[in-house]
């Protein structure tokens, strides 16, 4: 079965005081957008989960062969966007939060290699020992991610299967940067 890559981009940016993190430039494009081109390249198909009042996240995305799905209750929290990200799925799907800069297709890849050498293994991008994002979810595990509420994404289903979890170990920090604030991105800008 076709491994998914559900790209989560419904959340808010309330952090960003006006800016949408998503839209910040990276490597000449938005990150959205530079994010989505890199899972297509990873290969398997893609789906954007964006929430219905973000309409310039979705037009980042013209052109590009993913899905789009509207998660229309996203402001009730992350598991909302996962929940609407994995309808309809029957097959193993790695999620990807869109917030992450430093993931590019290499890394996609490398959690791909890992998933057809462990199908039954939940696999987290880690770097060193620090368990981060993306994580590939085997097809059986999709109900209990469907019954998913609240904000703390998948948290619980990985509990639930810790003897299932293992690490996959991706380049530098890119399976822990996330930026949240005008000052995360300053700061990351200047590190680079």
């Amino acid at each position: 079965m076709l491994l998914t890559t559900v790209i989560l981009a419904a959340g808010a940016s309330s952090r960003m005081r006006g800016g949408d993190k998503l839209l910040e430039v990276v490597e000449g494009q938005p990150l959205l957008r530079r994010l989505a081109e890199a899972a297509i390249r990873a290969g398997g198909p893609v789906r954007v989960v964006l929430p219905a009042d973000r309409p310039e996240r979705q037009a980042v995305l013209k052109g590009l062969a993913v899905g789009i799905v509207i998660a229309r209750d996203a402001a009730s929290g992350m598991s909302a966007s996962l929940r609407a990200g994995i309808a309809g799925l029957d097959g193993p799907v790695m999620i990807l939060p869109a917030d992450m800069p430093e993931l590019d297709q290499e890394a996609l890849r490398q959690m791909q290699a890992a998933q057809s050498a462990a199908p039954e293994a939940i696999l987290r991008g880690a770097s060193g020992d620090t368990p981060g994002h993306p994580v590939i979810f085997p097809a059986d595990l999709l109900p209990e991610l469907a019954r998913l509420n609240g904000d703390e994404g998948a948290r619980a289903v990985i509990a639930a299967h810790r003897g299932r979890l293992r690490l996959v170990p991706l380049p530098g920090r890119a399976a822990l940067t996330d930026l949240d604030t005008p000052e995360d991105w300053a700061l990351w800008r200047q590190g680079r």
